[in-house]
């Protein structure tokens, strides 16, 4: 159980980088990406859905946390899970589409509630923008987008980076990709983990990004201010943060925090008060009590909760969900900066045992990845991470199904297999029950449903 941690997957080597670019040079570049996005807009936008689609004849797993219901169907129309009984029990109509899922698997779209679908390096020149144009840099996005989706997975919250404009392309059918919520940048006082700022204290020079507001806040009503600009920008929910983390400057640890407990409070307040969540990166020390305290809706990370065992009870008087992040870790012990590595090392044993106690105490717990940076669409890895470090199989599938969705707010339209949710469904070729690994990078996935229209068929 507790090698969890310490499995090496395949890591690039250099820049993350999700397609082949092209070869080609010249002027035709531009007419090329308009073609392609004008043809991708049409096609996404003529698969229609008000056809009913039955899948007949599946091994369900509903997202619930219950067992598998052998040979079931599940009617789809306009969107909508309209029926979900045994097989058989009710006629196919005339004219329906029927899809054979007989010895598959079907569950609901799967939720990766911690991402970051703009990253693709960790070093200082990546976080300023410094390597590539950023109409490079969105054809990049718009690719890993597509992939995500391809691998099962139909929402996603990003985490800081991405603008809102992508998720309006997205619900638009501009793009494909799993619908998706951003935070836009993380809120924290000057020196933060939302300072990106150089070692030096340099701090880029560009041109703000309206789109993108920057994070750095002193004081509760500069807090305040932020949170507001974030809303104004298209914000789903907030992001801060109270402590460093494993890739964070020296001098800002996993258990360092620079934030008052005022800071925190007027963020959290304000946040509140217009109807948004607050996630905060938080790993332990200080900074770790003062945000369950000042009760966020997320803690992100959490890997040092074993040292101060009453936060886990407090967590779960607050309904404040524990988003462990296992994944990210592997790649800061296997490639990160030294000091990374370090840090990583040092915390593996405690995060395990963090996400024991959580379970003991009844904490929600819920599937993020931290990708970006270092691996984009494999985030099936952190299911197979929950389940190896204890959790399971049909937890760590509700963490990123059920418990995800009511991780964001969701779980009205998305997150189980029942009658009147949006169809946003999944059907792979093996029981994940019985190795939750079989997602990973969506080896397994046949065909993907989003908001009842056919998204991937591999069937």
């Amino acid at each position: 159980m507790r090698d969890v941690l310490i499995f090496r997957p395949t890591i690039p080597q250099k820049r993350v980088s999700v397609y082949r670019s092209s070869q080609r040079r010249g002027p035709t570049r531009i007419g090329l990406i308009a073609r392609w996005c004008y043809i991708r807009s049409c096609s996404i936008r003529t698969r229609r859905r008000n056809k009913l689609i039955v899948i007949s004849g599946a091994r369900l797993i509903d997202g619930t946390g219950a067992g598998p219901r052998e040979g079931m169907d599940v009617f789809v129309n306009d969107g909508e899970i309209v029926e979900v009984s045994p097989a058989g029990a009710r006629p196919v109509p005339n004219g329906a589409e029927r899809i054979d899922a007989g010895g598959m698997t079907l569950m609901p779209g799967l939720i990766d509630c911690h991402d970051h679908l703009s990253s693709f390096g960790y070093g200082l020149a990546d976080k300023w923008g410094l390597t590539e144009p950023s109409s490079l840099r969105h054809m990049r996005i718009a690719s890993v987008l597509e992939q995500t989706l391809h691998t099962g997975y139909t929402t996603v919250r990003d985490a800081g980076g991405l603008d809102a404009g992508f998720r309006t392309a997205v619900d638009e059918g501009l793009i494909p990709g799993p619908s998706l919520q951003v935070v836009l940048d993380v809120i924290t006082p000057t020196g933060g983990i939302g300072d990106h700022a150089s070692p030096s204290g340099y701090h880029h020079p560009a041109p703000p990004n309206p789109s993108l507001p920057d994070g750095v806040a002193d004081g509760p009503d500069e807090m305040r201010h932020r949170v507001r600009q974030m809303a104004l920008a298209g914000a789903n929910a907030i992001k801060t943060g109270t402590t460093g983390g494993a890739s964070s400057r020296p001098g800002l640890g996993p258990k360092d925090t620079n934030m008052r407990p005022e800071e925190l409070a007027a963020l959290v307040d304000e946040a509140h008060s217009i109807g948004k969540r607050v996630m905060c990166h938080a790993l332990g020390g200080p900074g770790l009590r003062v945000a369950i305290e000042a009760g966020v809706d997320s803690i992100e990370h959490g890997t040092h909760l074993d040292e101060d065992p009453d936060l886990v009870h407090m967590m779960v008087e607050k309904n404040i969900f524990y988003i462990p992040t296992f994944s990210v870790y592997i790649y800061h012990r296997a490639q990160g900066t030294p000091h990374g590595r370090a840090r990583s090392e040092e915390l593996t044993q405690h995060h395990i045992r963090s996400l024991e106690l959580a379970m003991e105490a009844g904490v929600k717990i819920v599937a993020g990845t931290d990708a970006g940076g270092w691996v984009h669409c494999n985030n099936a890895q952190e299911i197979s991470c929950l389940a190896a470090a204890g959790m399971p199989p049909a937890d760590a599938l509700a963490a990123a199904t059920s418990r995800a969705a009511e991780c964001l707010g969701i779980e009205g339209s998305v997150g189980t297999v029942e009658k009147g949710k949006r169809a946003d469904l999944v059907l792979v070729d093996q029981d994940p029950l019985a190795d939750v690994s079989t997602l990973e990078k969506g080896a397994s996935v046949r065909l993907v449903m989003k908001n009842g229209a056919v998204a991937v068929n591999r069937l």
